[in-house]
C-alpha cells in the first residue's frame, strides 16, 4: 500500500509540473501577443486555456483515487490535499494569463508607452510559478518561503507601472482606455504572483500542518 500511495504522489507530482509548464507557455504566448498587439495570436491563446482545465481535472480524479483506495493520513492526506489546492491555483494562474490575451482584443492602436516593467513582472511572476511547483515536489520549506521577499517585488513593480499609467492617462486622455487596459494586466500579473504564494503557503502547510501567509 506504501508504494501505491507513493507511486500516486509522484504521478500526483508529474501532473501539476505538467500543468505549471503549460501555464508558462500560455504566459508567455499572451505577452507576446501584447507586445506585438496580435489579435489573431491573442485569440489562439484564448483557447488554449483548455488544456489547463483538462489537468485540473486529471489531478481532482487523481486526489479522489488516492483518497478512496489509500486512505492516507497526516502528511500524506496533506499533500494530496494541497494538490487539489495548487491545481486550483496554477487554473486560475492561467486564467489570468488569459485576461491578458483579451486585454490584446480590446486595445485600439500603437501601444502609448514602452513595455518594460510588465514583462519584468511577467518572468518573476513565472520564476515565482516554477519555484513554488519545486518547492512542492522536493517538500523544500526554504524555496516555499522565499516566494514571500519575490511576491513584494512584483507588487513594487505593479505600484510603478500603476503610476506610470496614471501619468500618462492624465496627460493623454486620448490613452484613456489603453492606460486602463495596461493597468489591468500589471494587475493580473501581481495576482498571478499571489497565487504563485499560495503553492508555497501549501508546500509549508504539507510540511508543518500550519498554515502560513506569504503575502
Amino acid at each position: 500500500m506504501r508504494q501505491s500511495l507513493n507511486e500516486g504522489q509522484l504521478i500526483l507530482t508529474n501532473l501539476l509540473n505538467d500543468m505549471g509548464k503549460e501555464v508558462e507557455r500560455i504566459l508567455q504566448g499572451c505577452m507576446e501577443s501584447l507586445k506585438s498587439l496580435d489579435r489573431t495570436q491573442a485569440e489562439f491563446w484564448i483557447a488554449e486555456d483548455q488544456l489547463v482545465n483538462d489537468f485540473e481535472r486529471q489531478v481532482d480524479d487523481e486526489c479522489v483515487r488516492l483518497i478512496a483506495t489509500q486512505q492516507p493520513v497526516a502528511k500524506d492526506l496533506r499533500k494530496i490535499i494541497s494538490a487539489m489546492k495548487i491545481s486550483t491555483d496554477l487554473e486560475r494562474m492561467a486564467d489570468l494569463a488569459i485576461g491578458i490575451a483579451k486585454v490584446v482584443c480590446r486595445i485600439e492602436g500603437p501601444l502609448c508607452k514602452p513595455l518594460i516593467d510588465i514583462p519584468l513582472m511577467a518572468e518573476k511572476a513565472l520564476a515565482m510559478m516554477r519555484q513554488g511547483l519545486e518547492a512542492y515536489s522536493h517538500e523544500d520549506l526554504i524555496l516555499a518561503q522565499g516566494l514571500a521577499l519575490q511576491d513584494d517585488e512584483v507588487d513594487h513593480l505593479c505600484n510603478r507601472v500603476t503610476r506610470d499609467l496614471l501619468v500618462i492617462m492624465t496627460k493623454s486622455p486620448e490613452n484613456l482606455d489603453q492606460g486602463m487596459y495596461l493597468t489591468f494586466v500589471g494587475r493580473y500579473l501581481e495576482r498571478f504572483a499571489d497565487h504563485a504564494t499560495n503553492i508555497g503557503e501549501s508546500v509549508i502547510y504539507i510540511a508543518t500542518a500550519e498554515r502560513k501567509d506569504l503575502n
